[in-house]
């Protein structure tokens, strides 16, 4: 298995390689130079494993053996006993035909831990066998950060740099980041907003010459890894509710686009997906680029669900590789138009995207209408994020006769502020968490000045 960028120019690289590259030297995102499949008989002897061994499965093949497979196993199963629930993912029936799949049982409530609390330890395998050290830069719109530190804490050949946006996640979402004191650990809150600090991150990566030859890896979504691992709860769900015997949907609140991707990713490998809902809210470019054709940027709106506000979906570039047939120099002369002017997609890809993907935005009104509406049609309190997918899903889906399966993305408790305007007193953190409002906080507030960040990583790095 090799990986290629959506760009073209990059050389092709083993998995071990693009896990700790991350962004490809031409400025792509590398993807699989082709897609393993799974066949009908191998789904479905999935039905009734366990979520790790599920987990083993659908990922062997991008690994490829550079891991061995007994160790690889250990590992899958190590991540995912972290777990607070047995099924790691568990489905909830909330009518006849729609199903939400609970992503948020992991140490930080998010779904963000499906996918890092493995990458954490891959990292550190390949570490440890290079003899090597490396630093984590990341940036974070709330769920990312917290996730990725909880992945890394105990990681012995990393240290861990999350930049967020300064007092522009939920108390919660800050807290969990900046409570852990670990020695590795290192919180920065940036005087911006979430896109400020990730273009530092792709800065830095783009020049990595601060580090003095100090290893950077990426453990956000433009990490393979990362993708690889989501992949697997697609599988997961869809053999749960008798794939592959029919078909299914999935409806998934979406920002950087990694979450969905991987929902693709399992439908190419040969999982039978009907269609896939796209939810926004109002920071809409997803759903403007798949009704109007409007693939342009436009000003960050502050919502209620903050982990969905971002103006440029960095996976994108993934599908759009995929729509243009893999033709990496018009995916980079079509996003180097995007960085500077309204721009559109070429009509053939803008058709086969609309074979797969519907789309629909909330606002912020409906986020609360919805997480009323549903409890009282479910008992069910949602946090804002999967509000928007349970709307999306109701709204957009093209057959009722299919299951339709809507990501939880985050547990209501980390969005409290949101239950609360929707009428509800709040929702208590789980039993691990509830001091979390008391414990010491540990973070430094910087400009959204590339130089004061790099200087303060190239200082603070062990």
């Amino acid at each position: 298995m090799r990986y290629i960028s959506t760009r073209g120019q990059a050389p092709a690289l083993s998995f071990e390689e693009v896990v700790l590259t991350g962004m490809a030297s031409d400025g792509g995102l590398y993807i699989p130079e082709t897609i393993p499949t799974l066949g009908h008989d191998e789904l479905a002897a999935m039905a009734g494993l366990s979520y790790a061994e599920i987990a083993f499965r659908v990922m062997q093949p991008y690994v490829n053996g550079e891991i061995d497979d007994d160790t690889f196993r250990g590992i899958v199963k190590e991540a995912y006993a972290t777990f607070s629930h047995d099924a790691v993912v568990p489905l909830n029936q909330l009518d006849a035909n729609h199903f939400l799949l609970e992503l948020f049982h992991g140490p930080t409530l998010a779904f963000k831990d499906v996918a890092l609390q493995l990458l954490g330890r891959i990292l550190d395998h390949f570490l440890k066998k290079r003899g090597e050290r490396a630093v984590i830069m990341g940036a974070t719109s709330g769920d990312t950060g917290s996730a990725a530190i909880e992945g890394c804490r105990h990681c012995d050949n990393l240290d861990i740099f999350i930049l967020h946006p300064h007092n522009r996640v939920s108390e919660v979402q800050r807290r969990q980041m900046t409570t852990v004191l670990a020695d590795n650990v290192f919180n920065v809150a940036i005087e911006g907003n979430f896109d400020d600090a990730q273009a530092m991150v792709k800065a830095s990566f783009a020049d990595q010459g601060f580090l003095e030859g100090t290893r950077l890896v990426a453990v956000n979504s433009i990490n393979w890894a990362r993708i690889m691992a989501q992949v697997v709860y697609y599988v997961a769900s869809a053999v749960a509710l008798g794939a592959p015997h029919r078909a299914v949907s999935f409806c998934v609140p979406s920002a950087n686009f990694g979450n969905v991707f991987a929902g693709y990713i399992a439908k190419r490998m040969g999982l039978p997906v009907k269609q896939f809902v796209i939810a926004t809210n109002a920071n809409d470019i997803l759903h403007r680029t798949l009704c109007d054709n409007d693939f342009s940027k436009q000003e960050l709106k502050a919502t209620l669900a903050p982990s969905m506000d971002i103006v440029v979906s960095s996976n994108f570039e993934r599908l759009l590789f995929e729509a243009y047939g893999r033709d990496g120099a018009a995916v980079k002369a079509l996003l180097e138009r995007f960085q500077h002017e309204p721009t559109a997609l070429a009509e053939a890809p803008l058709a086969t995207l609309r074979e797969s993907f519907a789309s629909h935005s909330v606002d912020d009104a409906t986020i609360l209408e919805v997480i009323r509406e549903a409890h009282h049609r479910t008992q069910e309190i949602l946090d804002p994020h999967t509000a928007t997918g349970y709307r999306a899903a109701e709204r957009a889906r093209a057959d009722a006769t299919t299951p339709m399966i809507t990501l939880a993305t985050a547990h209501p408790a980390k969005f409290a502020e949101a239950v609360v305007k929707a009428g509800f007193p709040g929702v208590p953190l789980p039993p691990h968490m509830d001091d979390l409002l008391e414990r010491e906080e540990r973070y430094t507030v910087l400009p959204a000045e590339l130089s004061a960040v790099q200087a303060f990583v190239a200082e603070n790095r062990r």
